[in-house]
């Protein structure tokens, strides 16, 4: 295949991946135009995959690299097309991360597509025999592959134990002629209707693609043998958009419905694609994935599916047909079966007689849900529309499977997070205190936390750290320390000795912990354990003192451990720094933490941050260049706790043009005005 490095003939021949063409390293001077990526698995993958082909073609050309002087726009959509579809056909079957890789043969101009599984979900039926480049027959293997087939010269699957290869050849189109271009796009066109309304399958125990107006209706049989194609629509405006558009619909909405993270926006994003292009309305029922129970006849009682969403061309008819539906959901049968069923026209709400088909929508063998579409005064679908919406309803599923993954993981790190920072900040006689918590990861737990709490004996105490890192190992470091604070706070350590211990607990414990969570999150996600998942030490930077009130004022003792200082000030308007530097928690064995003791007079305020605050970037420079935040805390002198607070927080925002890429939290301790 033109140029290809040594170190990919290698690989492609210990995976026997057939590589089209011959190798001649070393035939070109320039390197060969070729891009390669690893994509996890989900949704979004075949979306990835799609910019990936157009950004490696735009540099490509734009580098005039061997075999671009051949590339077509018709070439560049092809080779879109069946990146996407054979993308999707290995996240969907195998469910695992892919390899995807492009190049570009230098003397031809050919596009090859290339994805590789390594942990191919189903293997070949007979191990000892090469598989077939015959498209499959099995329903479960979807019609992706047939797309591939319909718009490449030449494709293969190879399989390997642990690993799975799928190619495609695209070949560059010959633009001499206006007739060349005509031929190849009515070929084409040909060729596409076809895949997307293939015969009915020759066996009566599969369903038929097209719907008939009873559900009690007998299923189609197979076509006749002298029959040469199905079924098709008139020509005409839908016939034209079957032909010309179908396939960049799909494209375009996995791009939509891959950007979505909440189901009732997919299902309604869904009905919007749906109606009026393919169906007069839409419905979809969303339910419990791992029960996939309905409710039972009648619609009440039992736990069954949601009616998520409804859509009509004439909104005016939209909440009628939602009360005709709810009353009679879909039964979807227990056994998962192949293509879409018929389902009871509702002629409640619509009147007169029509199509509706219903689609299970499943993603990794889980049911989610029902999409069903309905036409008016029409006795089925044309093929063509049911097989387009059986694609469709296939990257639904998936978006709704990664909308509900995300919002698991969404209320699991909200659960985890408000169990690492206090329910509650205490109030302390003759203090006033404001705070700014701004986690900016808004998915998982954060690596900045506070506390605020009473220590005994007239002493109240408060803390402000950052971990090294985030996530699950940060969240492990945060669950160690701030119990461990309060616990040695009321024994009555002192400020120092509170630190020297949580020094020695942080080394002792905190690799173990951190260890653990990063073994059990390997664990979890299916993969092996890899080099960075062994013993990795987490580092603490942490702000902590002790406020004890009297007749005049706050007498505060406190220490900072490798975090920024805070800064005291005073009412008249001055402001310094109120500790001294000293280091970071869990990196010296048998360290010795000391601490500063100052009085807060009346309006006096004490301003603790992260480096959230402090590091905050416009370009090269940051907030606290040229003692930027001390400038910004004087520029507060005369504003109680909270209005402090809130204008650090405005003016560390407005400072950069972005938002901000780091943790925010700031904590204000102002003694009160007599």
């Amino acid at each position: 295949m033109g140029a290809i490095p040594a170190q990919r003939e290698t690989v492609s021949r210990a995976l026997g991946a057939p590589v089209p063409g011959g190798v001649n390293p070393g035939a070109q001077a320039r390197p060969p135009a070729r891009a390669h990526v690893s994509l996890p698995g989900g949704s979004s993958a075949p979306c990835s995959a799609r910019a990936l082909l157009r950004t490696a073609l735009a540099e490509w050309t734009e580098e005039a690299l061997p075999g671009t002087e051949h590339l077509t726009d018709r070439q560049l959509g092809d080779g879109l097309v069946v990146l996407s579809e054979l993308v999707t056909n290995a996240v969907v079957h195998a469910g695992t991360d892919v390899e995807v890789d492009c190049r570009l043969e230098p003397d031809t101009g050919a596009l090859v597509v290339e994805v590789l599984d390594r942990h191919p979900s189903r293997a070949p039926r007979d191990s000892a025999v090469e598989p077939s480049y015959e498209i499959p027959e099995v329903p479960e293997y979807g019609r992706g592959l047939r797309l591939v087939a319909a718009l490449a010269e030449s494709w293969g699957i190879t399989f390997r134990t642990g690993a799975k290869t799928v190619w495609a050849r695209l070949p560059a189109q010959a633009e001499s002629t206006v007739e060349a271009l005509e031929a190849y796009a009515g070929e084409r066109e040909l060729r596409v209707a076809e895949l997307l309304a293939p015969d009915p399958p020759s066996r009566s125990a599969s369903p038929s693609r097209s719907a008939s107006l009873s559900p009690s209706a007998s299923p189609p049989q197979s076509a006749p043998p002298g029959r040469a194609h199905p079924r098709r629509p008139e020509p005409g405006p839908e016939r034209d958009w079957l032909d010309r558009g179908a396939l960049s619909f799909l494209a375009e909405a996995s791009d939509l419905l891959a950007g979505q993270l909440d189901e009732n926006l997919v299902a309604a994003l869904a009905g919007q694609l749906i109606v009026p292009r393919l169906a007069d309305w839409c419905a979809v029922w969303l339910e419990d994935e791992v029960t996939g129970r309905s409710r039972p006849a009648g619609g009440t009682g039992g736990d069954g599916p949601r009616l998520a969403r409804v859509w009509h061309g004439s909104e005016n008819r939209i909440e009628e047909l939602r009360r005709a539906l709810e009353k009679e959901p879909p039964h979807p049968p227990e056994a998962a079966r192949a293509g879409p069923a018929p389902f009871r026209w509702p002629c409640e709400a619509l009147g007169a007689h029509g199509a509706a088909l219903a689609y299970r929508l499943t993603a990794g063998g889980r049911p989610l849900g029902t999409l069903v579409i309905g036409r008016s005064g029409v006795p089925s679908f044309p093929d063509e529309i049911t097989g387009l919406v059986e694609d469709l309803s296939r990257r639904v599923a998936l978006a709704v499977g990664a909308a509900r993954r995300y919002a698991r993981q969404a209320t699991i790190s909200a659960v985890l997070q408000r169990g690492l920072l206090p329910g509650a900040v205490a109030e302390i006689p003759g203090v006033r205190s404001a705070l700014v918590y701004e986690p900016c990861d808004k998915g998982g737990p954060s690596g900045d936390f506070y506390d605020l709490f009473p220590a005994g004996d007239g002493r109240w105490c408060f803390a402000v750290g950052d971990v090294q890192g985030k996530g699950p190992e940060a969240a492990v470091v945060i669950g160690l320390a701030r119990p461990w604070l309060r616990l040695l706070a009321r024994e009555g350590y002192q400020v120092g000795d509170v630190l020297d211990r949580l020094n020695q607990l942080l080394l002792d414990d905190a690799t173990e912990a951190a260890d653990a969570a990063a073994r059990a999150l390997a664990s979890a996600s299916g993969r092996p354990p890899t080099p960075g998942d062994g013993p990795q030490t987490r580092f603490l930077s942490l702000l902590y003192g002790e406020l004890v009130p009297f007749d005049g004022g706050v007498r505060c003792t406190l220490a900072s451990a490798g975090h920024p200082l805070p800064l005291l000030l005073e009412a008249g308007g001055e402001v310094r720094t109120a500790a001294r530097p000293q280091t970071l928690l869990g990196v010296v064995e048998d360290a010795t933490y000391t601490s500063e003791t100052f009085e807060l007079r009346p309006g006096d305020s004490l301003l603790c941050v992260t480096d959230g605050v402090t590091e905050r970037r416009s370009g090269s420079r940051q907030f606290d260049d040229e003692d930027g935040l001390a400038e910004a805390l004087a520029g507060c002198t005369g504003l109680d706790a909270e209005l402090i607070a809130e204008r650090i927080r405005r003016l560390v925002h407005e400072f950069g043009t972005r938002p901000p890429e780091d943790d925010l939290a700031l904590l204000v301790l102002q003694a009160d005005r007599r």
